[in-house]
């Protein structure tokens, strides 16, 4: 039960999956062999200077992926390719108000990473939900930039 007396059920507000996230090692790597196996079409690439990280939006069929990889050996990237190698490292879900999210899965007794908002690709509003309360899954949710 929530504060208000109603029982809560899940995080509101979800629309779907966003993208997977994939930890690579080499980001020009990763893209072209996606692209040569899987067809997989460019649809953004930056580097997230606060989160530590290259990254590139690739389109395979109607879903995307998110290959990540390390700007530099602290970042978390960097950690997960050090510990568990190359592979899926989250799931985004695409949230109508981030800020509704965090509060529901506090409630909920799952812990959002961060206090505050971080910028996500293209300016999106992210953050992220403890795998060991998500069945061992990192979570991110994804509020697009307005």
């Amino acid at each position: 039960m929530n504060g208000a007396g109603k029982e809560l059920l899940g995080i509101p507000g979800i629309l779907g999956i966003d993208h997977i996230g994939i930890a690579v090692a080499d980001l020009d790597s990763a893209i072209t062999y996606y692209q040569t196996h899987f067809g997989a079409q460019l649809i953004h690439r930056e580097t997230n200077e606060g989160q530590r990280v290259h990254e590139a939006m690739v389109k395979v069929g109607n879903s995307v992926l998110q290959l990540l990889a390390p700007s530099d050996s602290s970042s978390t990237i960097a950690k997960f390719l050090e510990s568990k190698g190359a592979g899926v490292q989250q799931i985004a879900y695409t949230v109508t108000d981030l800020t509704a999210a965090c509060e529901a899965a506090r409630t909920l007794g799952m812990r959002v990473l961060y206090d505050d908002a971080q910028r996500g690709t293209a300016g999106s509003r992210v953050n992220f939900l403890h795998p060991k309360d998500c069945g061992g899954v990192l979570v991110e949710l994804v509020e697009a930039k307005k």
